[in-house]
């Protein structure tokens, strides 16, 4: 979920963006891509006060985002209280839900919170798919009422979608539930195989070519239009995207398909550890929610510390230390490759990003 944020960045390090806040583990649905591995509340997850207190420190970092996510955040009682006070500090706030719990009187709450956003998931175009995936019947449907109640309720709502082997072919119908939906945006989340994810299996994940052929397909109707379109978990869409600019934009900057496609553009391809980080439900500090590497927990040092100190997180922001085709790319510092993908892949977070299939130099 991209947002805008306007103070600069604690000195010594880059600007936190975006912190992803797992709210709870606990979760009405049994996902099979989660990154979780528990459905249920960790007896340990952080009190309200002590997430009050991460809040606070957020200040010396800047003005980030807070995503409030999960598990199913608003499965966690004290959700309100922490959003009012994240906005009486300032903080912009988000929120990511499988939207199967709200009805007309929750969406009302969700809008008097103040969040900026909402992102539903819908995992397919269709009940029964989406269902499967989502480990429950009636998901899709419950999730679509939802999101009805949030319009109604005056709230920008954005579309997450996982793709996998799956479901890629459906980009289309994707795409035109969207528009129907009435969303402010689609987010695309390019599987990357941790937690539950793993229990899918190879086949299920997209191959490096299907991987570029879903990135050639999002420049082409980013170009079209009308309906903003972001990818997450495949940074490599910063070189895809300026191939197709080399070869399509030939309507110059202030072409309006151009425009379009170059905003995606901004900043490098992964931000995790640069402009990210995600705090899990019992204080550990990760480079994002698909990384398992730990750079510390809030309990025993404060974010602060954490982001301009760890040395995981040091050696994420530093591009010379990419190995294989990564080290060797001309886009690496542009794309970086997806750093949770090479380490599930290879065992090591700077290693070659598996899902993309460029041979530096061609």
């Amino acid at each position: 979920m991209i947002l805008p944020s306007s103070q600069p960045a604690a000195p010594g390090s880059p600007e936190l963006k975006l912190l992803f806040w797992e709210t709870t583990a606990r979760c009405n649905l049994s996902c099979r891509h989660c990154r979780r591995l528990a459905s249920s509340a960790q007896p340990d997850e952080l009190t309200t006060q002590e997430v009050r207190g991460v809040l606070e420190g957020l200040a010396e970092l800047g003005r980030p985002v807070v995503v409030f996510s999960g598990g199913e955040p608003l499965l966690r009682p004290d959700w309100q209280e922490l959003t009012q006070h994240a906005r009486s500090l300032g903080l912009p706030i988000a929120l990511a839900t499988n939207g199967t719990l709200i009805d007309s009187d929750l969406a009302g709450r969700i809008a008097t919170a103040g969040f900026s956003r909402v992102a539903v998931s819908l995992d397919a175009p269709d009940a029964a798919r989406h269902d499967a995936f989502r480990g429950q019947a009636g998901a899709f449907d419950a999730a679509l009422r939802g999101i009805e109640h949030l319009r109604v309720a005056g709230l920008p709502v954005q579309i997450n979608s996982t793709l996998t082997a799956g479901n890629a072919d459906e980009l289309d119908a994707f795409y035109d539930l969207a528009l129907r939906l009435g969303a402010a945006a689609w987010h695309l989340f390019v599987l990357v195989p941790v937690g539950c994810g793993l229990e899918l299996g190879q086949s299920e994940q997209l191959s490096a070519q299907q991987c570029e052929e879903v990135l050639g397909w999002v420049c082409r109707r980013q170009a079209q239009g009308p309906l903003d379109i972001k990818v997450t978990c495949a940074p490599h869409y910063a070189r895809v995207a300026r191939q197709f600019l080399e070869r399509h934009g030939s309507g110059g900057p202030n072409e309006p398909g151009a425009q379009r496609v170059a905003s995606m553009l901004r900043g490098r391809g992964c931000l995790a550890g640069t402009g990210v980080v995600f705090v899990s439900s019992i204080g550990e500090v990760f480079p994002c929610g698909y990384f398992p590497v730990s750079c510390g927990n809030i309990r025993r040092h404060t974010l602060g510390e954490i982001w301009r100190t760890s040395p995981v997180l040091a050696r994420l922001r530093d591009a010379s230390g990419l190995t294989g085709r990564c080290g060797a790319c001309e886009y690496r510092q542009t794309c970086g490759g997806c750093r949770a993908r090479a380490l599930a892949a290879t065992g090591d977070y700077m290693g070659p990003e598996p899902a993309c299939p460029h041979v530096p130099g061609e």
